[in-house]
């Protein structure tokens, strides 16, 4: 590591810890040439993930675009902040877990879904009715449909 005091390339480390969120090791190094002390912090590299879209068009995976969706879904229902990150979070890590480098647009929406239907039906819905271009009321109804007879309360 180059000393910032000096430019020197040798150093010590003196003291290493995880940082708060435990994403990044925190080390306090030593210049082994002037004797003074820098603070480098080391995170996991990791290759960009890109999404394949129906049209075939790649782009990086956007977690905040990911969480504009379920935003959208979940509006005035009873899903905080903090279960639209956990899914986000959940989605990011079954991506990133598969060990390949692209992942199309599909995956992610299903995967999306899983988690929306965990938490809120309603947003589940909502967000199936865009996802799945509902095209028209029928269509719409037959997901209900599915929907209730999942739960056992359709078609009594």
């Amino acid at each position: 590591m180059k000393c910032p005091y000096c430019g020197a390339v040798d150093s010590k480390v003196i003291d290493s810890r995880p940082t708060d969120d435990a994403a990044r090791i925190r080390r306090r190094r030593e210049c082994l040439n002037c004797k003074k002390r820098f603070t480098t912090y080391e995170i996991v590299e990791t290759v960009a993930l890109m999404v394949v879209k129906k049209d075939k068009q790649r782009e990086a995976f956007d977690r905040e675009k990911l969480m504009r969706g379920l935003m959208r879904a979940s509006y005035k229902r009873p899903v905080s902040y903090e279960m639209l990150e956990t899914m986000v979070d959940n989605i990011e890590q079954t991506l990133l877990s598969t060990y390949e480098r692209e992942v199309s647009s599909i995956e992610i929406g299903e995967l999306a879904m899983q988690e929306l239907k965990a938490v809120d039906e309603v947003a589940y819905v909502r967000f199936a009715s865009v996802y799945r271009q509902f095209s028209d009321i029928n269509t719409f109804m037959d997901e209900l449909k599915t929907l209730l007879s999942r739960q056992g309360l359709g078609d009594e």
